[in-house]
């Protein structure tokens, strides 16, 4: 099945919930054809009571950073119900629990295998392959949520030289004191010569399921929340190597956003900007069908190259040399390649994208939600550009010319009237790339959780989803526009 038949990992959850509760069967998929699509559908399968995998056998709690920050004139706004936490310096990689890794100190601090804990046989589901690897594991310490959660999505910033490869895990402690199974947030590597980067289906106890990058609640109605998580990093190598993952980045975003179908319109406060260059998704159609056939379905990589290239990242030679050299603008075909996510079978796992951006020399990328269009223009105003989920119809955004279950596109700049300049993949071309969508209309698809598919069915929206990616070593400026979106 193509991706751009997937439903958004929200559209499965809702139309799940809406059918326990009415006793209908429904349909996730929704009805308007997508010009692109987010992930999170692989895995409706998945709810069916079996525990999550894992490829390994068998401290002080952290400080919650909520999105309460300023507006871009300075201003106090209400708490969104987000909390992103993340492990990134050199005290708090000491504060886990270590086996066989070391945490290193510098200018960008990070957690390193040191001396294996042991080896374990992993058989790569999607090349049939068993290969043994040492591995070794850091496990943070137990964050409890600010805002108790129905969803959190880990995201992770690293390196993996060849013959390495990690996998980031996370278990929850529900609200009634009961804990998840340890789930499988990802395996990855930066390349795809050792293992194949993947999602894991099938991860359910029967209270919550890992939807390919989202761990959720299985019914919110309930009101059972995730009260509490902590996060599991095990990193692999080839037996009787030196070589070792470098992860300088693991965090987590909780959150419980309230369901809507309309959302408050924010109060412009910014006419910039950004210089982003241009790429389109859609003159990759039909390109490297084993990486999801380019067009619709490559917006996320699109986006991410777009925002990777606006901080300086830049592709050799030699790194695009694999790439067919009739097609244009092959770097787009490169982060297809390397956002792939092989379960899913496409490239819009949400922390792979983010995950991929900070491969470039000092970069960061993480996955959050914002609250407002307010939250963009903090960003904005600090240089800082990011990459929003949204669906809608054709009619719900004046100027689109389309309608989608799930898109990615990047956001710039506002205009001197309040309304959003974004660079949209969806275009004809690359100079088509830049659009103005009216402020409220724009607001409304990205931010709601609810709305109706064209075959009137409730169906569910991203609810803010973001990619932010920046510098490693932020300006002042950046990092106070980042802690008041609750990013650190």
């Amino acid at each position: 099945m193509s991706r751009a038949e997937h439903p958004s990992r929200r559209t499965v959850l809702a139309v799940a919930v809406a059918a326990a509760v009415t006793g209908g069967t429904g349909s996730a998929r929704a009805a308007e054809p997508a010009a692109s699509t987010e992930p999170g559908a692989s895995g409706a399968s998945g709810a069916s009571g079996g525990s999550a995998g894992s490829a390994v056998p068998g401290a002080a709690d952290a400080t919650a950073v909520t999105a309460a920050g300023a507006s871009a004139a300075g201003g106090p706004r209400a708490a969104h119900p987000v909390d992103y936490r993340s492990w990134t310096t050199y005290p708090e990689w000491r504060s886990g629990a270590a086996k066989g890794v070391r945490p290193v100190a510098g200018d960008r601090p990070g957690v390193v295998l040191a001396s294996p804990a042991g080896r374990t046989d992993y058989t790569d589901p999607h090349t049939g392959t068993t290969a043994t690897w040492e591995y070794a594991t850091w496990t943070g310490p137990v964050h409890r949520l600010a805002v108790p959660a129905t969803e959190v999505i880990a995201s992770w910033n690293a390196r993996t030289p060849d013959g390495t490869w990690l996998q980031v895990e996370v278990q929850g402690t529900y609200s009634d004191g009961a804990d998840t199974p340890w789930y499988v947030m990802g395996r990855w590597a930066s390349g795809d010569q050792d293992i194949r980067r993947t999602s894991v289906d099938g991860q359910s106890d029967g209270r919550s399921s890992v939807w390919t990058d989202t761990l959720a609640i299985d019914d919110a109605s309930t009101g059972l929340r995730l009260a509490a998580y902590r996060l599991r990093l095990t990193l692999y190598r080839r037996p009787g190597t030196k070589a070792t993952p470098t992860v300088w980045r693991l965090g987590a975003m909780g959150s419980d956003v309230p369901d809507r179908f309309t959302v408050p319109a924010s109060t412009p406060g910014l006419a910039q900007e950004l210089t982003v260059p241009r790429y389109s998704q859609e003159i990759h159609k039909g390109q490297y069908p084993q990486y999801d056939n380019g067009g619709e379905a490559w917006c996320s990589p699109t986006s991410s190259q777009m925002i990777v290239e606006y901080w300086g990242g830049r592709l050799t030679p030699a790194q695009l040399a694999w790439v067919d050299p009739s097609f244009a603008d092959p770097q787009v075909c490169h982060a297809a390649r390397y956002t792939y996510d092989h379960q899913y079978q496409g490239c819009g796992n949400w922390p792979f994208n983010a995950a991929y951006a900070a491969t470039f020399k000092d970069l960061q990328g993480v996955v959050t939600r914002l609250g407002s269009l307010t939250d963009l223009e903090t960003l904005i105003a600090a240089g800082i550009p990011a990459i929003t989920s949204q669906s809608f119809l054709k009619t719900e955004l004046t100027g689109a010319g389309y309608g989608t279950s799930g898109h990615l596109m990047t956001v710039i700049g506002f205009t001197a009237e309040g309304d959003v300049i974004a660079n949209d993949p969806a275009s004809p071309s690359d100079e088509a790339v830049r659009r103005v969508y009216r402020r409220a209309e724009f607001e409304t698809i990205w931010l709601r959780t609810k709305r109706h598919n064209a075959a009137g069915t409730v169906v569910s929206g991203s609810g803010g989803v973001c990619y932010l990616y920046f510098p490693a070593r932020p300006t002042p400026r950046q990092r106070k526009a980042l802690a008041a979106v609750g990013v650190r």
